[in-house]
């Protein structure tokens, strides 16, 4: 019987160790719910940790990670100071939160303009600002500039010191003193998110603050749709839209400024475009000079804190000290050119037009099982110029492994004989080559070309790359006998009437032809601008709500903006296929 006692003692002591640990290490951590095409990059950048600091945290994340599986999201000194995030848990409300972390619903809602009443669930995570932070935020919009104020005498905030009791909580101590919840946490930080409150610390009671007679009826805590109803801004509309565009027009190399000028010359026909339709713009334009020029002389600019809309930079260092000015004076930021800044992660006015690698071929992957469900899948090892595509390659595959589609691989030097063996009369034979490069096509094309005439009565396809626009002049007879596909965020079928009316348009406007490169600059400029300026004018600060309303077909540049999270910014999620039938025909598959 002592044996038996002394092992359920060491069990119950081994369970309270355990409990400890667990109550120890939810301080420390939080929890994410990984999204389609975030990656570990993402995810680092959204919370502001290092990469390495979740890995030590969720072992073997570097290697992979699986969207809907949860990763535990280290809390560092650096963003505790400034911020917490806090993840949904059931039952919790907006009011809950509130009272928990002591700040406004208002607060909260300005720090995640993404969330809502509907969905505001379990698992998202939120962003909580510091105290510090509302603070300035009140004092710099109520007396602008900011002034410090005078202070008096300085007096005791406490009435009392409470020495904590076993089992007592923040609920029991604060009823014992006739305070409320948020003025116990107020007057102790420490008590703030997830910390446990400990037996043997002393707490500071403040003074209770002014009481109001209390009604007959208690009163019922607000609903989240009340709160966010209470919060919600109000609709402001633009009789003249500001819009700004810096980019390094003058002091860059030739090849650079051209490109520059023929989007700022698309825009322009954008805007002359909307003027003609009744929407008034006062647009700017500024040089912001070459990739370490600093953008200060720009944005010191008395005209440039009213902007309603900047596009812009070119250059991606040039973006985070633009994308810090927009966020503090609340403008649109729109980055049509740079995929690779992180700022969007953490930013909630940008609106970033090239797509992020991972969000990019996450909707590849999705689009291509799609259009290709019963696919026998053959990669053609390129000899060079396989790095820019070894992410992709690596996705695709692990996409097709969850989802038991057969793949083989083989060299790019097999003959038309070789390739003949790994064909599959049953299924659709899809070959991808590893490399985008126009000289790993000069390789495998006549290979390719013989396959498919030696073998009429099977289904091939050949799959590849955006960058093979480029290519289609040297290769479109074989493009259509192959049946080919490529990816794209940006396409334009130079014989629709849209592509054939811009083209004539720019080439009487300024006298030359466009650039022949991937994407068309020109293009590229009439897209953004007619589609942020037609949202604008359209719905003023309601925009965000109302993008996926937005009826228009752009030129070339596809538009399908999600926010990253809730607290952070916008990234373009569209992707086309475009497909050389055996009609010729060229078809752009749009899955939306």
């Amino acid at each position: 019987m002592r044996t038996i006692n002394r092992i359920f003692c060491s069990l119950l002591l081994a369970g309270a160790c355990s409990l400890g640990a667990i109550a120890q290490e939810n301080q420390s951590y939080f929890l994410h719910t990984i999204e389609k095409g975030q990656s570990l990059y993402s995810i680092s950048s959204m919370y502001g940790v290092t990469q390495s600091d979740i890995v030590k945290l969720n072992p073997g994340s570097d290697e992979k990670i699986f969207v809907g599986r949860t990763l535990r999201i280290p809390r560092t000194a650096a963003n505790t100071q400034t911020e917490t995030f806090h993840t949904i848990a059931q039952g919790e409300t907006l009011y809950r939160l509130t009272v928990k972390y002591g700040v406004s619903a208002k607060a909260i809602c300005d720090a995640n303009p993404g969330l809502s009443a509907e969905n505001f669930r379990i698992g998202q995570v939120i962003r909580i600002p510091s105290a510090s932070e509302v603070s300035i935020v009140t004092t710099e919009t109520v007396n602008e500039p900011a002034i410090p104020l005078i202070q008096g005498p300085v007096q005791s905030r406490c009435r009392d010191m409470h020495k904590v009791k076993r089992k007592e909580t923040v609920y029991s101590i604060s009823r014992e003193y006739g305070i409320s919840e948020a003025e116990l946490i107020a007057a102790n930080p420490e008590l703030k998110g997830e910390n446990q409150i400990k037996k043997g610390t002393f707490l500071c009671i403040p003074y209770p603050t002014a009481q109001v007679e209390k009604p007959t009826q208690p009163q019922v805590a607000p609903s989240d749709t009340e709160l966010f109803s209470e919060n919600k801004k109000a609709t402001e509309r633009f009789s003249t839209i500001k819009a700004a565009l810096i980019l390094p027009f003058l002091d860059v190399s030739k090849s650079e400024a051209a490109r520059v000028i023929e989007y700022y010359e698309g825009f322009l026909m954008a805007v002359d475009s909307l003027k003609r339709s009744g929407v008034s713009i006062d647009l700017y334009a500024y040089n912001s000079g070459p990739e370490n020029a600093s953008l200060n002389p720009i944005l010191s600019k008395k005209e440039m804190k009213d902007m309603d809309i900047i596009f812009g930079p070119f250059y991606q260092q040039q973006i985070k000290p633009l994308a810090d000015f927009a966020q503090k004076n609340d403008i649109r930021l729109v980055v049509p050119f740079s995929s690779k800044d992180n700022s969007v992660f953490r930013n909630p006015t940008i609106y970033q037009i090239n797509t992020p690698q991972s969000y990019l071929y996450s909707e590849v992957y999705d689009h291509f099982v799609r259009q290709f469900p019963n696919a026998n899948v053959i990669f053609i090892e390129a000899s060079t110029g396989t790095k820019d595509k070894a992410e992709f390659i690596k996705g695709l595959k692990d996409e097709l492994k969850n989802r038991s589609i057969p793949m083989k691989s083989l060299k790019e030097d097999a003959t038309a004989e070789s390739l003949k063996t790994v064909l599959r009369s049953d299924r659709e034979n899809i070959f991808i080559p590893t490399s985008g490069s126009n000289v790993t096509l000069l390789k495998i094309l006549p290979q390719l070309t013989l396959l498919v005439r030696e073998n009429p009565k099977s289904n091939i396809h050949l799959f590849g790359y955006p960058e093979w626009q480029t290519y289609t002049k040297d290769h479109l007879e074989t493009f259509f006998e192959l049946d080919t596909y490529f990816y794209s965020s940006f396409y334009t079928n130079n014989l629709l009437p849209a592509a054939i009316s811009f083209t004539k348009n720019y080439r009487r406007w300024y006298g030359k032809e466009m650039d022949e490169r991937y994407p068309k600059y020109g293009m590229l400029g009439f897209d953004t601008g007619y589609f942020f300026l037609k949202g604008l004018s359209r719905y003023g600060s309601e925009l965000e709500k109302n993008m996926q309303r937005m009826d228009l077909i752009p030129i070339q540049t596809g538009f399908k903006f999600q926010r990253v999270n809730n607290w952070g910014g916008f990234i373009n999620k569209k992707v086309f296929f475009v497909r050389f039938t055996k009609n010729y025909e060229l078809v752009k598959l749009d899955y939306d």
